[in-house]
């Protein structure tokens, strides 16, 4: 599974398109990913489902470096399981969430959004069985690429702390 991802983002990283997809002030993108890994759970956890998100962002305004600062809202859902004698605990998290991020432009490819930045969130649980770990706030960071194979269509790549670790999945730009 591991080889899979990194074939998956190295196809991704390495092929070459023509479409100026700089971002900029005023971009609006929805994206939509699936998630590995997590650490929600805790370390018995029996099984996990991959983490699904959806996200919306806009770029705000221009700072120096070059770049854009972008705003934009989060959500993300993930499950784990856990099974053992009589305990068969479940938990699911539901992730809600305001983001900010730096898209660097400096970079001569045209059709790549590299980004990083940081996200407030409220992790909302939903548990049934004998342990019970409460709904909390949270912060997070992530880093990330986006690859435009089309002037509104992008894939990305994202690695951080949220709903999990590895998130790729397909961007819409409006």
């Amino acid at each position: 599974m591991k080889k899979s991802i990194f074939y998956f983002v190295f196809i991704i990283f390495s092929t070459s398109f023509t479409y100026a997809q700089e971002f900029n002030v005023g971009t609006n993108l929805i994206n939509a990913g699936v998630g590995f890994g997590g650490n929600f759970g805790s370390y018995t956890t029996s099984s996990q489902s991959l983490g699904y998100s959806i996200g919306f962002e806009r770029g705000v305004w221009e700072v120096p470096g070059p770049g854009v600062v972008s705003l934009g809202a989060y959500l993300g859902r993930k499950t784990y399981s856990y099974n053992y004698l009589d305990s068969n605990d479940k938990w699911s998290y539901t992730i809600v969430g305001v983001r900010g991020a730096y898209h660097y432009n400096g970079l001569d490819v045209d059709n790549l959004d590299v980004y990083g930045g940081v996200m407030a969130s409220y992790n909302i649980l939903s548990f049934t069985g004998s342990r019970n770990f409460g709904s909390k706030p949270s912060a997070t960071g992530f880093i990330g690429g986006r690859w435009f194979f089309a002037e509104n269509f992008a894939v990305f790549a994202e690695a951080g702390y949220g709903v999990s670790y590895l998130t790729v999945g397909a961007t819409i730009r409006l």
